[in-house]
């Protein structure tokens, strides 16, 4: 129990100490004005309250990926917990707060366009395409995902039958909804509740596993196995852990999240407690259900089993009924079905807004939102009938290349700046290695190559990259219209 919680303090105490760091490397201007203020527009220019945008941001960012992630990782042991530190503290929020920060000094540019100011156009058109191929895939995964687990909770609980082709429909209905009218009337007026309710479900739920008789909060592992492989399916833990742990330790998916509150952010000096802070707090909610799904069922065994009976949903469908009875196990379900629900009507208006950017199309006329947003639908609509297990491993693989390019990004501008590249550069060579080594090793979705083979084309490629980056584009001095 002890080691959880030095775990959560050690998130906690990278905030404060790391955060801080990366804050006074980037250097933020109190005075300057943001997006906000120099382009209210009433839709998505919106000023918020700071209380509201971490809430908010925490939400978009917070999908299934740091409840069902941590749950697949855990497979592999508390192995998974030491990624989801190092990762979250010196990669993730790191990450974020680029991905945050950047937007804002650049008027609430979407990511495409950050990328294509620092690394080029040809970054830029690769990520205009890559980050809609990202958005749509995540929009699909966020409403089968609660979709199914909605449909499964209504079914069990009472004596309705409700099919997941009526719950996708209802989902998809607010998903239009959300995605078309202004920022602060349905997503910023509701999600700081929702924010609220995710932080009191996760609390609850480790509280529940501490009291519990059943029950020992992390009582069958020891803190050397932090550095072993646990997998009882002989799983490799180099890269697919990496790649299987995304939103609660890095995840690319927030690059395209973090425009949407940097348009609502009154002050820079909001910037670390908004972008950094609520990787922290997804940091937080991964270690909580990495914790839960290795606590609750006892041994590795019974966990594979549970996952191989039902997937993650299956897990957070066991332990919150059996950690909190039924009224709390379906308030605590609930809080876990909001997540995917309240980012994937995000990851719909990120589309809708890095489209209207691409074709420089206003976005006040409600007219041309829905010109953009049918077609993002109609697409989505079609993806839904793939199947779900397809759809999630595409999207694991495009959600860390997407944060690999955002990570570049980042150092490029930070070595044109003239400012400390490596707190960049660092996980962006990492980040780099794992993608590659993935694909290239993945039978499924890559080429079938030996592991050893794909680790030293990983490491290479990584390094190549860093030169043209840092050795290159980081000479030249910044666009004549970007902020040092």
């Amino acid at each position: 129990m002890l080691w959880f919680f030095t775990c959560v303090a050690l998130l906690i105490g990278g905030y404060f100490i790391y955060g801080a760091f990366v804050e006074k490397v980037f250097g933020i201007n109190e005075n300057r004005k943001t997006p906000c203020m120099t382009k209210a527009d009433g839709v998505d220019y919106v000023a918020l309250p700071k209380h509201k945008v971490y809430l908010v941001q925490l939400l978009n960012i917070a999908g299934v990926g740091p409840i069902f992630g941590p749950i697949m990782g855990a497979l592999y042991g508390p192995a998974a917990m030491l990624w989801i530190i190092v990762g979250c503290v010196f990669a993730g929020a790191v990450h974020d707060y680029f991905s945050g920060m950047l937007s804002v000094r650049n008027g609430g540019a979407s990511v495409p366009t950050i990328v294509g100011k620092y690394l080029g156009n040809g970054a830029k058109h690769f990520m205009n395409l890559f980050a809609i191929v990202l958005l749509l895939l995540v929009g699909v995964v966020f409403v089968s995902a609660p979709a199914g687990m909605l449909a499964n909770l209504i079914n069990d609980q009472t004596s309705m039958t409700v099919t997941l082709g009526t719950m996708v429909a209802i989902i998809f209905t607010y998903y239009v909804i959300a995605t078309i009218v202004p920022v602060d009337k349905i997503i910023g007026r509701f999600y700081p509740f929702f924010g609220a309710l995710l932080i009191f479900m996760s609390v609850g739920l480790i509280a529940a596993l501490i009291v519990s008789s059943e029950h020992t909060l992390l009582g069958n592992y020891e803190v050397a196995d932090m550095f072993t492989n646990l997998n009882p399916n002989d799983m490799p833990l180099w890269p697919a852990l990496f790649i299987t742990i995304a939103c609660g330790a890095i995840s690319g998916f927030h690059a395209t999240q973090s425009p949407l509150m940097a348009r609502c952010m009154d002050n820079e000096k909001n910037g670390r407690f908004v972008f950094y802070g609520a990787m922290i707090g997804e940091g937080v909610i991964a270690l909580i259900w990495c914790a839960l799904a290795l606590s609750y069922f006892g041994t590795m065994e019974s966990l594979a089993a549970a996952v191989a009976d039902g997937g993650p949903g299956n897990v957070v469908y066991s332990a919150s009924f059996g950690l909190l009875g039924v009224f709390g196990g379906i308030i605590a379900f609930l809080g876990v079905v909001i997540l995917p629900i309240t980012s994937g009507d995000t990851a719909f208006r990120s589309s809708r807004l890095i489209l209207a950017e691409y074709f420089n199309m206003d976005q006040v006329q409600i007219k041309n939102r829905l010109i953009i947003a049918a077609p993002l639908f109609a697409i989505g609509a079609i993806l839904t009938q793939v199947d779900f297990g397809v759809i999630w491993r595409y999207f694991g693989f495009a959600n860390q290349l997407t944060a690999v390019m955002m990570l570049w990004t980042a150092t490029a501008y930070l070595a044109k700046a003239n400012k400390l590249h490596w707190i960049t550069t660092i996980p962006a060579m990492f980040m780099t290695s794992v993608v590659v080594t993935f694909i290239l090793n993945n039978a499924t979705l890559g080429f079938g190559l030996p592991m050893n083979i794909s680790t030293a084309c990983g490491v290479v490629t990584a390094a190549v990259v860093a030169f043209v980056v840092v050795g290159v584009l980081g000479k030249q001095e910044l666009p004549a219209d970007a902020e040092a």
